[in-house]
């Protein structure tokens, strides 16, 4: 459990220092190259909706998916717990570790964000605790996303039907500590499924399935966001 709880203590802190920062310190939509090169960018986002950017329509589709965050990760942590008490592997451990944190770490935006910051705008960054209130009720906040990839730019081929001669980005979503959590975790989980040769007789397996079902739910909802 040790193993477990100083995973989801590292993500948590690394994830919510780096919400907040950008959060106080960027203005929405700013976009700013980092390293010689600028392979990568902080390009600050709120994303309302579900993982990478995705939406989940209005107010009490909002609601609706910042519940269903919760009880997903009120069910991984419980399968978490289960797995570290009855001996799951070192990998299984660190995997269901990291989509719960990841998760969690997107609940507590949308939970919290819309009552402890103003809302952001394009010409100042927000403010922590302002004296008129925050910019939404609790569990209508919206989710701090910052990094970007754009791998490639250029055109799709004219021959592709379609598509053909339009601009692509690859990979054009913009995410967080969070969302790549619960991404990492669910390929490591994949992983160690594929470790147990015989799946059937293990008895880890019956704990990690479960776990696993709800990982995946939640992070297709949005927890990673990927929540």
């Amino acid at each position: 459990m040790k193993r477990a709880l100083a995973i989801i203590l590292l993500v948590l802190l690394a994830d919510q220092a780096l919400k907040v920062w950008v959060k106080l310190t960027f203005t929405i939509g700013e976009h700013i190259p980092v390293g010689a090169d600028s392979w990568y960018y902080l390009h600050f986002i709120e994303n309302e909706g579900m993982a990478f950017g995705m939406r989940f329509g209005g107010e009490n589709g909002k609601l609706m998916l910042t519940l269903l965050r919760i009880a997903a990760v009120t069910g991984i942590g419980f399968f978490l717990r289960r797995m570290t008490l009855q001996g799951a592997s070192s990998l299984q451990v660190t995997s269901i570790a990291l989509v719960f944190a990841g998760a969690l770490g997107n609940i507590i935006d949308s939970t919290f964000y819309g009552v402890l910051f103003s809302a952001s705008n394009a010409y100042e960054p927000a403010v922590f605790l302002p004296a008129e209130g925050g910019y939404a009720s609790l569990f209508h906040g919206a989710v701090v996303d910052m990094f970007h990839f754009p791998i490639w730019r250029g055109r799709l081929p004219e021959w592709l039907p379609g598509w053909g001669g339009e601009p692509f980005e690859f990979f054009q979503p913009v995410f967080n500590i969070a969302d790549a959590a619960i991404t990492v975790g669910i390929a490591l989980f994949i992983v160690a499924q594929r470790r147990q040769r015989h799946p059937a007789s293990d008895a880890e397996t019956p704990l990690v399935a479960p776990a696993a079902s709800v990982a995946a739910g939640d992070a297709q909802a949005g927890v990673g966001a990927v929540e």
